[in-house]
């Protein structure tokens, strides 16, 4: 399953769900954001049974973003209980991702 694209109100509603959900907060100008794209879509696919996968234009939801204290894109937070659990700013690998995940949930 790809990655869901979300609006403040989506999102809100998936964070409470009891999935846990892992959230990319990036923009169409951020050249990073797209160079990370497919490694994110792999992560949307192999993680469908655990984890709820969504981006968010921070473009098209600034005030989610600020809410979120995102200052730097990509940024991908992990939700757990409608809670940020832990966060990783430009990662640079799906390699890097999957660990990010996998030392977050341990938690």
């Amino acid at each position: 399953m790809a990655a869901m694209n979300m609006n403040q109100e989506q999102f809100k509603k998936l964070i409470r769900e009891e999935k846990p959900v892992l959230v990319d907060f990036w923009a169409p100008w951020c050249s990073y954001c797209r160079r990370i794209g497919p490694a994110y879509e792999k992560i949307a696919e192999e993680y469908a049974d655990s984890l709820a996968v969504g981006k968010i234009n921070i473009d098209e939801e600034p005030q989610l973003a600020g809410a979120e204290g995102i200052k730097v894109i990509p940024t991908l937070v992990l939700f757990r209980n409608g809670k940020a659990v832990g966060s990783i700013t430009a990662p640079g690998s799906k390699a890097e991702i999957d660990r990010f995940i996998q030392e977050t949930l341990a938690k």
